[in-house]
């Protein structure tokens, strides 16, 4: 079932609606979206949790927004922004620049809070603790990184990415290259591969009838996870 997450609710909670919506106490998600992110949630019910790694391996199409002249721990709307002392506006070309490095393969670092595992343990966990050391460098790949809008301090991207990115790892580095610290203002994720942000279900707003109506067979599911996986 192709869902629209709100922000601010959990992504697993969201999903686990659907254990009493449709008696099935097997349910899942292909890919968490951050509590301060919207957009395309891909539920698994019953059989269909056997696709949940080939739906993560598809690829994600994300709008955000960055703050540009701003900082904190988790680069996102969960903690106040901190000003980064002497930012100033920069011009359009030097943002242009910056964006070069971020297309096609690329190392990245998880966020430190972050689900990543660091000797064991989500890294989340061990930051609370206050501890801060490196997580390891993860390669992604960046399809499309596009300006939408760009008016300081805001600016608005397009990115086409493979699994593994973190959009809010992406901003803090733009923010680095640039030289003035970044956060995500917001984040929405437009679709996973085949499943679209204009055909998801909002629980919400939907009966049952329109419940119903979402599912997706697991055969036809199949079907359209394999027209849009990346070629080996």
């Amino acid at each position: 079932m192709n869902l629209y997450k709100p922000v601010w609710e959990s992504s697993a909670q969201y999903v686990y609606r659907l254990r009493d919506v449709f008696d099935e106490w097997k349910v899942g998600h292909a890919g968490t979206l951050d509590p301060f992110a919207d957009g395309v949630l891909v539920a698994c019910i019953g059989r269909g949790t056997k696709l949940v790694e080939r739906i993560m391996h598809l690829p994600k199409v994300y709008t955000t927004t960055l703050r540009l002249g701003v900082t904190n721990a988790t680069f996102d709307t969960e903690r106040p922004f901190e000003p980064v002392p002497g930012a100033a506006p920069v011009d359009r070309a030097a943002i242009d620049s910056a964006l070069d490095g971020f297309r096609g393969d690329i190392d990245q670092a998880p966020p430190v809070f972050s689900a990543v595992k660091v000797a064991g343990r989500p890294s989340y966990e061990r930051a609370r603790r206050g501890a801060s050391e490196d997580r390891p460098l993860r390669r992604v790949r960046i399809d499309e990184l596009r300006v939408v809008a760009c008016e300081w301090p805001r600016l608005t991207l397009g990115v086409r990415c493979s699994r593994g990115t973190y959009i809010r790892a992406l901003a803090r580095d733009i923010g680095a290259v640039i030289g003035v610290g970044a956060c995500c203002e917001a984040l929405r994720r437009e679709a996973v591969g085949p499943f679209l942000l204009a055909d998801a279900l909002r629980l919400d707003e939907a009966g049952p009838a329109d419940q119903q109506a979402a599912l997706i067979p697991v055969e036809r599911a199949s079907e359209m996870i394999a027209a849009a996986e990346p070629a080996p």
